[in-house]
């Protein structure tokens, strides 16, 4: 049920060109040139993955019977890629479809293999133990993170559609989660009523996430499916209304939204499940999803949380960021700021006056690649850790991983920050004390817990962490990351 079905004004349309030009500036939107390079990686992927195939079943007694129309694999496309709000330098989700005969361990041992030996493939790692496995290279200068499905089929058919739920019969669990990054792009573009109007506006609203410091559900903020949904629901509500109206409206609907009310694009009653036993969301009979502070639920069977990594510290700083947001598209509608004022930085840095560092580092590349990207899926736990601290009401992670140069010791070094907001004392004569040791502890304990059972990670890699005064920033990082962002916020 829409909110107001009312077409755009004279101003509405103007809005929404000054924003598209914002937008322009910015280099929100891929060149030409860029396309046809992705399109060519994308042939190329599924011409290895086809020779891969061919070459296992070469040495298998299990013969892949492939007639007319239909291949032996097939490489598709999900996220912003397939919704077509990537931004320029973006990478590709995508995902491979076997048949039966090809299992998840062919395609982490004998396919990783092939990729590895590939003189364009660089920066490859495989994450097995992810929530979805994932493979993640660069192909020239494309980053893709590949992810793998085995159908139930003796061969995949030309004309393949991923719709059907009875394509998850028999399908274990990790290969349903994988087909899902398919299916909810699809249903997502399913259920908004104007696909132009939703890609502008969504590309503004990632412009306005990824300057703000909010675009990273690893750490605890929103990923790109997630803010797909929120601006999907949107266009919903206002179904004819022109990007620059959405926007606005996107700041409004979400500024006022009670949490934890599930965000959702369809009814679950409306979603076909086919009968089959997967586990959904559901917080009436789940305790665990009843947790979850900020739902925004996939519109597809089996449909899911796509926030559960936000913490009290990401939703509250999000909370803000919406009532500042809505603030300033009230000001450009009204003549007062123009669409620039929208993605002005963070002010993240000019925000706090107590700041951790955490340094991740390693002495080569490739053990870097993976012992930093480890470091970063545990932060969200010291978030939590900090958050239960006496004193502290805000532990603010800046989603970014900065370089730290320290070549005699460890010439690979990836450094986040995390602002501490602290709580004031009854007594404005009483001082504040911060004792971070157990929190932190925690944290680099839980670290080198993973990696000791993770055979990728070198044993000379380490995690570091500095509790530092904002004045002491400057040791760490450079003065033009500094002075971004505005000092009118008053510092917590």
């Amino acid at each position: 049920m829409s909110i107001s079905s009312a077409s755009p004004s004279k101003l509405d349309r103007k809005q929404s060109k000054d924003l598209r030009n914002v937008l322009v500036t910015f280099d929100a939107y891929e060149p030409s040139k860029e396309q046809e390079d992705r399109v060519a990686v994308l042939q190329q992927l599924n011409c290895l993955a086809e020779q891969w195939i061919l070459d296992l079943q070469n040495q298998s007694e299990n013969v892949l019977m492939v007639t007319q129309h239909q291949t032996c694999c097939k490489i598709v496309t999900f996220g912003s890629y397939r919704l077509g709000v990537n931004f320029r330098g973006g990478d590709i989700d995508a995902l491979l479809i076997a048949p039966k005969q090809i299992d998840r361990v062919d395609f982490f041992t004998s396919f990783f293999d092939m990729l590895q030996s590939h003189p364009s493939i660089t920066d490859l790692r495989a994450i097995e133990e992810a929530y979805v496995p994932v493979m993640k290279f660069k192909f020239g200068t494309i980053e893709i993170d590949l992810l793998f499905a085995q159908l139930a089929l003796p061969s995949i058919p030309e004309d393949l559609t991923l719709s059907d739920v009875g394509l998850l019969k028999d399908l274990d669990f990790k290969c349903v989660k994988s087909l899902n990054g398919c299916r909810v792009a699809e249903d997502i573009l399913s259920l908004v009523p104007n696909h132009e109007s939703f890609r502008h506006a969504l590309m503004a609203i990632k412009l306005w996430a990824k300057r703000k410091g909010l675009y990273s559900s690893i750490v605890g903020f929103l990923g790109g499916v997630s803010w797909a949904i929120l601006m999907a629901r949107v266009c919903q509500l206002y179904p004819k209304a022109a990007p620059a109206t959405l926007v606005q409206k996107f700041f409004l609907v979400f500024d006022q939204w009670k949490w934890p009310t599930p965000v959702m694009l369809r009814h679950p009653e409306d979603i076909p499940s086919a009968n089959l036993p997967f586990p959904v969301w559901d917080s009436r009979n789940n305790p665990s999803d009843r947790a979850h502070l900020m739902p925004i639920l996939t519109p597809t069977f089996p449909q899911q949380n796509s926030t559960f990594n936000v913490t009290v510290s990401t939703k509250n700083v999000m909370a803000q960021e919406f009532k500042i947001g809505l603030g300033v598209c009230e000001d450009v509608f009204s003549g007062k700021a123009d669409w620039n004022s929208l993605f002005e930085p963070s002010d993240f840095f000019h925000r706090y006056k107590h700041y951790i560092i955490i340094q991740a580092m390693g002495a080569d590349k490739k053990g870097h690649l993976e012992w930093s990207g480890l470091v970063e899926s545990k932060i969200r736990i010291l978030i939590e850790k900090l958050e239960a601290c006496v004193n502290i009401k805000c532990a603010h992670i800046n989603p970014i991983g900065y370089c730290h140069v320290d070549r005699e010791t460890y010439p690979f070094c990836t450094q986040w920050v995390l602002g501490l907001g602290i709580k004031k004392p009854a007594d404005p004569k009483q001082a504040v004390t911060l004792d971070l040791t157990e929190p932190v502890e925690r944290f680099v304990s839980i670290v080198y817990q993973r990696a000791a059972n993770n055979s990728k990670v070198s044993a000379s890699t380490r995690v570091k962490t500095y509790h530092v005064k904002r004045k002491e920033l400057s040791q760490y990082l450079s003065c033009d990351i500094l002075e971004q962002g505005s000092r009118k916020r008053k510092r917590s």
